[in-house]
């Protein structure tokens, strides 16, 4: 069963969350979630268990008690919904080769030169 861990403290690592779940049986794998350009822990993690009923007991037994200062998080891991794919934001292009934001003096918007809005007449410019 995988199991996750949310709530962890940034100072535990791989071997200190293995250690945690091998008094409840045996632990097939144990990595805390990193953050691939610092490296620090994002205080959550993820604890293969292979027997179930061991897995069970281990979440109820370490299910909101404290390690390290901090009450963690303990709880059948559900998998990732199919198709959703990426993070928070959707990723850009800036600088050349398209779009938005303010190129140049070309781009979208506010045009100094041409149509919608055009400083040289005063007002909207009807040449649509």
């Amino acid at each position: 069963m995988n199991i996750y861990v949310g709530n962890l403290s940034w100072n535990l690592k791989d071997q200190d969350l293995s250690n945690l779940f091998a008094t409840h049986g045996e632990v097939s794998s144990a990595k805390i979630v990193t953050d691939k350009f610092t490296n620090r822990s994002k205080g959550f993690g993820f604890v293969e268990m292979p027997n179930d009923d061991q897995a069970q007991a281990a979440i109820a037994a370490l299910n909101g008690t404290e390690v390290d200062g901090r009450n963690i998080v303990v709880n059948e891991s559900r998998p990732k919904p199919e198709g959703g794919g990426g993070g928070g934001f959707k990723k850009r292009s800036f600088g050349s080769g398209g779009g938005g934001g303010y190129k140049g003096g070309s781009g979208g918007g506010f045009k100094k030169g041409g149509g919608g809005f055009n400083r040289d007449r005063g007002g909207y410019s009807n040449d649509y």
